[in-house]
C-alpha cells in the first residue's frame, strides 16, 4: 500500500470509529435503516458473488434509473452495481444484475473482488473505491461526470487529492464542456463531452389512469420545507378556478409528516383530502400519494408540475425530463445546480422563488407545455466502452 493511500485508510479508520455512536443512532430512523447497516456494518452486504463483470457504481433513485438504456445494451453481461440509498437500491433491484450498497472505504481492500471494469457514474468519488479497484487490475471508467457550481470551488480547494483519485481513471465521458474544463482544472485527462445521458432514457408510466375532470397540480419529488409553501401558494390559486393538489414527497419515510401538513391545510379551508394508497384515484382536492413507483403515471395525468427539489439550496434539484415529456407546464426554484445541464433541454419552465409559486401558477394559463428539444444516442459511448476492458 503506497504511503498517502495507507494514511488515507488510518483517517478513515479514525473517523469511522468517532462516528460509531451516530451511525447506530441514525440506522434506526426509517430513511438510513437498510443503507446504513450494510455499508458501515456490512450486515447483509456480502462480497459480489462472482469477479470479472462490469461494475456500475451510482449513489441514488436518478443515477439508477440512468443505467435502463446502458444495461438493455448488455444484456448476456455480468453486471455488478452498487448504491449508497435506499431509494437508489429499490430502483437498481429492478435490473437482472447482481446489486449491493457500497461499503464505507475502510471495507473496501477485503470486499472488492476484481471486475473487468468499474463504472462510476456523476460525481461518486471514493479515493479507496478507485485506489482498490484500480490495485486489482479493473479498469475504472467516470460516466455521466458532473461537477456542479456550487461543489467547484470545494473541489478546487483539494485539487491535489483529485487528481490522485482521477489518475486511476481511463476515460471520463462529461456531461459538458463546462464540467470538462473543471475536470483538467482537478487534474484529470482523458476528458470526452457526451452530454447527460439521462437524455437517452425511456421515459415510461407503469400504469394508466383516468385523467381528472378539473386542473390537476402535481407537487412532484418534494422536500422538507416545500410542501407548506406549495399548499399555501395552491390555497391562493384555488380561490380563482377549480383545481385539485397531488403531492408526491420524495422519500417515502415523509409520507406520514406530509399527510399531518396536508390535513391542517384541508381542515383550515374545508377541502377534502385522501391518500392514494387508500384511495386509489384523484378525487378530492388535496390528495398525498403515498406510494413509490407512482410519479411518472401521475405526471401523464396532470396540467402542472411543481418540481421539488430546488426550492431550497440544499437538493439541488430534480430530473425535469419525466413532467416535459408528458406535457406538463413546469414550476420549480431556482437552486437546481444537479440538474443545469438538464434544464438546458427543457424550454417553457418558470424558476421561481417558494413566495413566487401562486404568481407563477396563474402565469400557467399562458404559457405552453414544457418540452425536451434534445436526445443523445448512448450506442457509440457503450461501444467505446466495451473495448476498453
Amino acid at each position: 500500500m503506497k504511503p498517502f493511500t495507507a494514511f488515507y485508510y488510518i483517517l478513515s479508520v479514525v473517523l469511522y470509529i468517532a462516528a460509531l455512536p451516530l451511525l447506530i443512532y441514525l440506522s434506526f430512523k426509517d430513511k438510513y435503516k437498510q443503507s446504513l447497516p450494510s455499508r458501515f456494518f456490512l450486515l447483509k452486504n456480502p462480497k459480489f458473488k462472482n469477479s470479472d463483470g462490469i461494475w456500475f457504481h451510482v449513489c441514488s433513485l436518478g443515477e439508477a434509473r440512468a443505467l435502463k438504456p446502458i444495461l438493455e445494451s448488455l444484456r448476456g453481461v455480468d453486471v455488478k452495481i452498487t448504491t449508497i440509498t435506499q431509494t437508489g437500491q429499490a430502483e437498481a433491484q429492478k435490473y437482472d444484475a447482481d446489486v449491493r450498497y457500497l461499503p464505507y472505504e475502510i471495507f473496501l481492500p477485503f470486499w472488492i473482488k476484481k471486475q473487468k471494469m468499474l463504472i462510476v457514474l456523476e460525481a461518486e468519488f471514493w479515493f479507496m473505491l478507485f485506489a482498490v479497484m484500480a490495485a486489482k487490475g479493473g479498469k475504472i471508467v467516470v460516466l455521466n461526470g458532473r461537477i456542479s457550481e456550487k461543489s467547484v470551488d470545494k473541489y478546487l480547494q483539494f485539487a491535489w487529492f483529485y487528481k490522485k483519485i482521477f489518475a486511476h481513471v481511463e476515460i471520463i465521458y462529461a456531461q459538458s464542456q463546462v464540467d470538462k474544463n473543471r475536470f483538467l482544472a482537478l487534474g484529470a485527462k482523458n476528458i470526452e463531452v457526451i452530454g447527460n445521458i439521462k437524455l437517452a432514457a425511456k421515459i415510461t408510466k407503469t400504469k394508466t389512469y383516468e385523467k381528472p375532470k378539473r386542473e390537476s397540480i402535481v407537487a412532484g419529488s418534494t422536500h422538507e420545507g416545500e410542501e407548506a409553501s406549495i399548499l399555501k401558494a395552491f390555497i391562493e390559486y384555488k380561490k380563482q378556478g377549480d383545481s385539485q393538489l397531488i403531492i408526491v414527497p420524495r422519500h417515502p419515510e415523509r409520507f406520514q409528516n406530509v399527510y399531518e401538513l396536508m390535513r391542517e391545510y384541508a381542515d383550515k379551508n374545508s377541502l377534502t383530502l385522501s391518500r392514494f394508497s387508500t384511495s386509489q384515484d384523484f378525487k378530492a382536492d388535496l390528495v398525498l400519494v403515498d406510494m413509490m413507483g407512482e410519479l411518472n403515471n401521475i405526471y401523464a395525468i396532470c396540467d402542472i408540475a411543481i418540481l421539488g427539489g430546488a426550492f431550497k439550496a440544499d437538493v439541488g434539484g430534480h430530473n425535469p425530463l419525466e413532467p416535459a415529456y408528458f406535457g406538463c407546464k413546469i414550476i420549480t426554484g431556482k437552486h437546481f445546480f444537479h440538474q443545469k445541464e438538464l434544464f438546458k433541454y427543457v424550454h417553457h419552465v418558470q424558476y421561481v422563488e417558494p413566495d413566487a409559486i401562486h404568481k407563477a401558477l396563474l402565469a400557467c394559463r399562458d404559457l405552453p407545455p414544457s418540452v425536451v428539444e434534445e436526445r443523445i444516442d448512448l450506442q457509440p459511448i457503450i461501444e467505446q466502452i466495451l473495448e476498453i476492458q
